[in-house]
């Protein structure tokens, strides 16, 4: 018996027992994990409903020296650094999680976490695009940022902002984020339809800046180039993004795009082998593939179709039955490239998820060289990635920090090595912080729970090392696609008409926003909300005086927690009428005079007048003693 028979039965033999050993995985609790790792990657100054409790603010003076506000948005990864093109796949990839499988989230509580991980992203690419045709792309640069390991709270590297434009421009990244906005806008349609259409109009002006002035962006952000250089190229961006656009608006002229630019542009002639935060090729043709099986290809049928068979041509490879497969491990895995192949794992089985959902909703398989594949195989499928991913592979290893009990210990990430600003703000010199923290050889002192780090290498083999970075360090757009194929497992075999047009539900975060119509029933809380403090805002009446209609609304606000709310600041913003029940001091409101703080369980109602829709409501500060 040659050796490599051995090896083969012994990995069999060794899944076997893991299997055993793992009957089941709780989907739900890593679904809470993974979204919680967010909170953990934000820059910026920090909410108080922040849960990563060792996580302080940073990055405050972003974008200073440059005339322009760059606070917020998200690292990557285990650096300080700020990379839009990955940060705005990171944000596309998780509102598509939200769109397909918003449901699925509402109902396991973290609906309101996601959308929030979403706005983060959101509300720092609205800063980042001051004009319509300038977008900052990068803040800080890698090579200044790797020479230092330190905490982001008192970082001492260049935080220097790079931004393209018409005379340097951009398209893959402009594209990219004109795609994160519509597909944001989508998820925000109903629980705020003003920043929805405003996200829309971030969107059209970046689809227009990146058809027109045509670019590669580490062409004119050179210093992104060793670290998110664009290889494919901005013609799938703009695929993408017009995709993206389509899906926010029914625009017959983004449909036209897609159909006109198919072949020219490589949507209809790239046979892919992965989807990532560089090649999007992947992703545009399973959006054109539900456009066609929505009926809605029209004129462009033809050329739809040519974009489907791509799409089914990578789902095919995936389970083997293509002339030209994807690789795996022997353990089952998907295996790209050795540095962080995780991204390819879950965006892959995102894919894989919401393709089977669609090939359901039409009632019919997938057509392969190799044979025909069921809805459930390639759910299957997915499950199958997932599951290594918490522990089902020969290593019996969770590549989900925080999961289980055996996952990496020593993760590659500044802020997670280096005991908490807010435990020790002792100064960490830039390279003493590799000589007491990254050399250490013991676990992190901070949990960065729902971390997924890049994974094994080819052969299953991995090796839990702070300076291993491949293998050790997470990213933001590891877990961003694995929301929405946690959220769709939690589920089980249970079907979903995916096809049918809709909108993600509407949340119940603690931010109440103008619905399009004002009569709207009281909005809920989640059960697992992001907040202890929540509001919920109604109609009571209204009327018309001198051909204007006006409103009376009544807000309640409920403490949720188990102390007594205390120092309350309460944000009111497009109010245009009297309100009464708060008092006002200075731009904020508090208690009304007659009461100094709310017991635990206890609610406090105010109410105001004015001729519009909700204002937009919430708690900027408070305290629980």
């Amino acid at each position: 018996m040659g050796s490599r028979t051995t090896i083969s039965i012994l990995v069999v033999l060794l899944l076997g027992l893991v299997q055993l050993a793992n009957s089941g995985h709780d989907y739900k609790q890593a679904l809470s994990k993974s979204i919680l790792f967010f909170e953990a990657q934000r820059s910026g100054h920090l909410p108080p409903n922040q849960r990563v409790s060792w996580r302080s603010h940073s990055g405050l003076y972003d974008g200073k020296s440059s005339g322009v506000d760059l606070v917020g948005g998200y690292y990557d990864a285990g650096d300080n650094v700020k990379f839009g093109l990955p940060m705005a796949f990171t944000v596309t990839t998780m509102c598509w999680s939200i769109i397909e499988y918003g449901g699925q989230l509402e109902s396991n509580g973290e609906l309101g976490h996601a959308i929030d991980a979403v706005k983060w992203g959101t509300d720092y690419f609205i800063k980042a695009h001051p004009e319509p045709n300038v977008l900052y792309g990068e803040v800080g640069d890698g090579k200044s940022d790797h020479y230092c390991w330190q905490r982001p709270e008192e970082m001492t590297t260049d935080r220097r902002a790079y931004k393209i434009d018409r005379n340097n421009p951009g398209s893959d990244l402009a594209g990219e984020t004109a795609a994160a906005m519509a597909a944001a806008s989508i998820v925000f349609h109903r629980s705020d339809p003003s920043y929805s259409a405003e996200l829309l109009r971030h969107a059209h002006q970046l689809f227009e800046f990146a058809d027109k002035y045509r670019g590669k962006y580490d062409s004119s952000i050179t210093v992104a180039q060793k670290y998110y250089r664009s290889v494919s190229g901005y013609n799938d961006e703009l695929l993408w993004a017009a995709a993206w656009l389509y899906q926010a608006t029914n625009d017959k002229y983004y449909l036209d795009y897609l159909g006109k630019n198919g072949d020219s542009m490589g949507g209809t002639g790239w046979s892919m082998t992965e989807f990532g935060w560089d090649v999007k090729y992947a992703g545009v043709q399973t959006l054109v593939a539900k456009v066609l099986m929505q009926g809605k290809g029209g004129e462009h049928t033809a050329v739809f179709e040519r974009y489907q068979q791509k799409a089914e041509q990578f789902m095919c490879s995936l389970l083997g039955k293509s002339t030209k497969n994807i690789k795996k491990t022997p353990g089952g895995l998907i295996f790209r490239q050795s540095w962080n192949n995780m991204q390819f794992v879950t965006s892959a089985s995102f894919l894989a998820t919401v393709y089977s959902d669609y090939l359901s909703s039409s009632k019919r398989d997938l057509r392969c060289s190799q044979g025909n594949i069921s809805p459930s195989q390639l759910l299957d499928f997915s499950k199958s990635q997932v599951d290594y991913i918490l522990g089902d592979n020969p290593r019996a290893t969770s590549y989900m920090v925080g999961y289980g009990e055996n996952y990496p210990r020593q993760v590659h990430h500044r802020g997670s090595s280096i005991v908490s600003f807010n435990v020790d703000q002792k100064f960490v010199t830039c390279r003493g912080g590799y000589a007491t923290w990254f050399s250490r050889k013991g676990s992190d002192p901070n949990v960065l729970t729902g971390a997924l780090v890049g994974g094994p290498d080819a052969y299953d083999n991995f090796a839990d090392q702070r300076d291993n970075y491949e293998q050790t360090e997470p990213a933001t757009y590891n877990n961003a696609p694995l929301l929405g194929v946690l959220a769709r497992l939690i589920s089980g075999s249970t079907g979903f008409d995916q096809l049918l047009p809709g909108v993600s539900p509407t949340p119940s975060p603690v931010i109440i926003k103008p619905a399009p119509v004002p009569q709207r029933k009281p909005t809920k809380p989640p059960a697992s909300s992001p907040s202890p403090i929540t509001i919920s805002q109604k109609m009571t009446n209204s009327w018309k005086n001198e051909g204007k209609v006006y409103y009376r609304y009544s807000t309640r606000l409920t403490n949720r927690s188990t102390k007594t709310l205390k120092n309350l600041n309460i944000s009111i913003t497009k109010l245009y009428g009297p309100i009464w029940g708060v008092t006002k001091t200075g731009n904020s409101f508090s208690f009304p005079s007659w009461m100094q703080s709310l017991p635990s369980g206890k609610s406090m109602e105010f109410v105001y007048i004015h001729s519009a829709s909700p204002a937009d409501v919430l708690v900027s500060n408070y305290s629980l003693e």
